[in-house]
């Protein structure tokens, strides 16, 4: 009510300021659309622009995700929290839900692959949700919901899921952030878990961003979850090599031994947190994502120029 109609159909609001929120913004802010990006502090580390609004709210919160979400076309939640959090999300994922269904805009949830457990084969969309992890069985309740929401003509919505990680603004938080590419360039051994010879499915970020912008503003989306394109699955140990590579430095890596996990979860909850999904870097952890780049004509930024572009945000990131 009261707002420019051409202003109702073209806002974008994104919940989650890490990462992938801002992978998101960046895509939407190429096509010129206007962004509102939500989170808890209102803190945020880009410039503002007219175009792009901050505010923070908590997202659990019905009554304030309805009124962040008020005249938005498409809702992107794409929070994000440290393992020990992780019984928020559930709350969160519902009142987003009140926010965008209250809007009449669709929401575009990002998802990863926990919910479908330790399988012997490629992931596909098709895949049960069979998860015996902790984490893995909040995601798939998380999933069955909001396609519940959407069955129900609630709210549209559509799932984007990817892998693993990298790009700018990917640090700490993820596996292939810091450890390796800010421990590269520092010329220190880069750091994994599990079994470095095993294949592994990466997703560059950018990607990420621009696959869940693409599955807002398709109507063939909905109502389905997607794997989001990423480069073929390569092995963790030739995707170190290939970062080594750019800088032109010889690869080392050091791989943290299982029983190190376990010891150090006794001190740490993160890692105490992790352990159950250790299962990842274990055996082949390889995601399928033919469906969605056959059906939206996306591929994925293949994995040198990923690695270069990443490189270069970490040299133009200040230092912490």
């Amino acid at each position: 009510p009261g707002h420019h109609p051409r202003a109702m159909n073209e806002l974008h609001v994104v919940f989650g300021t890490g990462p992938l929120g801002l992978a998101v913004m960046r895509e939407l802010r190429r096509r010129d659309k206007p962004v509102r990006m939500i989170n808890r502090s209102s803190r945020v580390r880009f410039d503002k622009d007219l175009q792009t609004e901050v505010g923070g709210i908590d997202a659990a919160d019905p009554a304030r995700t309805r009124e962040v979400c008020e005249g938005a076309a498409v809702v992107y939640h794409c929070i994000g929290l440290p393992y020990p959090r992780w019984t928020e999300f559930p709350p969160i994922a519902a009142s987003i839900v009140e926010g965008a269904a209250f809007a009449g805009a669709k929401l575009v949830y990002a998802d990863n692959l926990y919910a479908y457990g330790a399988v012997d084969r490629p992931m596909t969309e098709d895949l049960p949700l069979n998860a015996a992890t902790k984490k893995g069985r909040l995601r798939a309740g998380i999933a069955q919901s909001l396609m519940s929401a959407h069955n129900a003509g609630k709210v549209r919505v559509a799932i984007g899921r990817g892998s693993d990680f990298f790009g700018p603004f990917v640090t700490d938080a993820a596996m292939m952030g810091s450890r390796v590419f800010g421990r590269a360039m520092a010329g220190k051994s880069a750091q994994a878990i599990g079994d470095p010879d095993r294949l592994h499915t990466y997703t560059f970020i950018d990607d990420f961003g621009k696959a869940l912008v693409t599955l807002g503003g398709r109507e063939e989306a909905l109502g389905k979850a997607w794997h989001v394109p990423s480069a073929p699955a390569i092995t963790t140990r030739s995707f170190v090599e290939k970062v080594y590579g750019e800088l032109g430095k010889p690869m080392k890596l050091s791989v943290a031994p299982r029983f190190a996990i376990a010891l150090l979860a006794r001190f740490d909850e993160i890692v105490r947190e992790l352990r159950e999904m250790v299962y990842q870097f274990e055996r082949d952890f390889v995601m399928d994502s033919s469906r969605f780049e056959s059906s939206f004509g996306m591929r994925a930024t293949p994995l040198d120029e990923a690695i270069r572009q990443t490189l270069d945000w970490y040299r133009r990131r200040p230092s912490s």
